[in-house]
């Protein structure tokens, strides 16, 4: 049995994943984390999320909870996160990580803990997600440089960063794929006069509104003809049963750097 702290567990993906692990199979919820001065601190946390006693108190101090787990769950911030890594790296402890808007510097923290400790890393950890992302490697190399690439991502109006983590994953992915550097090519907003589109660019376009889970479409537009690959997500339990079965898989791994790729068989 694979033990689990969830951070952040009274959020929209934190409570999921602590309902979903319920019945989980080879999964047993071991410690709750949120932030300090939450109300909850202190309670049971199923009765706070609609889960029933589970006897696992909700704390806001993952130091004194850290024996209790094999695998921490973490959908916070990029600060919370790189908090958490710490005292994850100190004890000994695997992580899962989904949380998005890191940036480069963030994940070469991530990669340095991972010297020490499995680290699983994934700003989508969709079954169906990490399946188009290899999908589209493909795709990409064999259409090569006679078709525009645009990604349009659409989120709720609650999501905090932009664009998407999934919508860079599958950016890199495709960049790769043709030989591109992302930093070089990414165009992420058009207004005005911008002249004529490049061969080169990879357009990344964001949408905010209501309580859109996820969608995210990749277009490849020739000369003639247009193919578009779409994903949509239309609950949050399918990245927090991908995060579950991310746990089960790094539980007991050699220390290193994995995406869910990796998880599922797919490199």
């Amino acid at each position: 049995m694979v033990r689990i702290i969830v951070t952040g567990a009274t959020g929209r993906m934190g409570s999921r994943i602590a309902t979903l692990s319920k019945d989980y199979q080879g999964v047993e919820l071991a410690g709750a984390l949120e932030r300090k001065g939450h109300d909850g601190i202190g309670k049971d946390i199923g009765q706070l999320i609609g889960l029933g006693e589970t006897k696992v108190v909700l704390t806001d101090s993952l130091e004194s909870i850290t024996g209790a787990g094999d695998v921490i769950i973490e959908f916070t911030s990029a600060s919370a996160t790189l908090e958490h890594l710490k005292v994850a790296a100190a004890a000994g402890k695997a992580m899962v990580i989904g949380t998005t808007g890191l940036s480069n510097d963030d994940i070469g923290k991530v990669k340095d803990a991972a010297k020490n400790i499995p680290v699983v890393l994934a700003p989508n950890m969709s079954v169906g997600v990490n399946l188009l992302l290899k999908v589209l490697q493909d795709v990409a190399r064999v259409l090569g440089d006679d078709f525009d690439i645009e990604i349009i991502e659409a989120h709720h109006r609650l999501k905090k960063d932009a664009p998407s983590g999934t919508a860079l994953k599958m950016a890199q992915v495709i960049a790769e794929a043709v030989n591109r550097n992302l930093d070089e090519v990414a165009v992420y907003a058009r207004k005005g006069i911008t002249g004529e589109r490049t061969r080169k660019e990879i357009g990344i376009q964001t949408v905010r509104a209501g309580d859109i889970v996820g969608e995210h479409t990749v277009l490849f537009g020739g000369i003639g003809e247009r193919i578009e690959i779409t994903h949509k997500a239309s609950s949050r339990d399918t990245f927090a049963m991908g995060a579950l079965k991310a746990a089960l898989w790094v539980a007991g791994r050699a220390p290193g750097f994995y995406d869910m790729q990796d998880v599922l068989g797919l490199k």
